[in-house]
């Protein structure tokens, strides 16, 4: 084989569907509500970001109508706070719009997520809020 030979690539792995149960699904809003009800962090570091991961896999791994803005929102805001030259009104926009987002579906869920979820996008838009003085 000559240098100029391209190596082969690695097959790509099929990715298996993430089963999520709902009381995995109940830590994780626990989780994120503990978290954001600490008040805003002064930076972005592995646990919050390690959470925004840990949302939109699970996300992802719904068959649930309506996220895939959610979803989005998240990688934007992953991506935000990776940069250090991220405005603060530029995150403020990405967490009022995940807040509002997260109410939607608030709205939608008629199980016992729907007081958790709207706790959340309530927390989240006022974060946005206090990001955006």
């Amino acid at each position: 084989m000559d240098s100029t030979t391209p190596t082969p690539q690695t097959p790509v792995t099929p990715t298996i569907p993430l089963a999520v149960t709902d009381q995995q699904n109940s830590a994780l809003l626990d989780d994120t509500l503990k978290l954001l009800n600490a008040g805003v962090p002064e930076k972005a570091d592995s646990r919050g970001l390690g959470e925004i991961d840990r949302w939109a896999e699970v996300l992802g791994a719904s068959e649930r109508p309506g996220l895939a803005k959610i979803i989005q929102e998240l990688k934007t805001l992953n991506e935000q706070l990776s940069r250090p030259d991220t405005a603060a009104h530029d995150l403020a926009e990405t967490l009022a719009t995940l807040g509002a987002e997260t109410g939607k579906v608030a709205e939608e869920t008629s199980d016992d997520y729907n007081g958790p979820l709207t706790q959340l996008g309530k927390l989240l838009i006022k974060m946005g809020n206090a990001l955006s003085r």
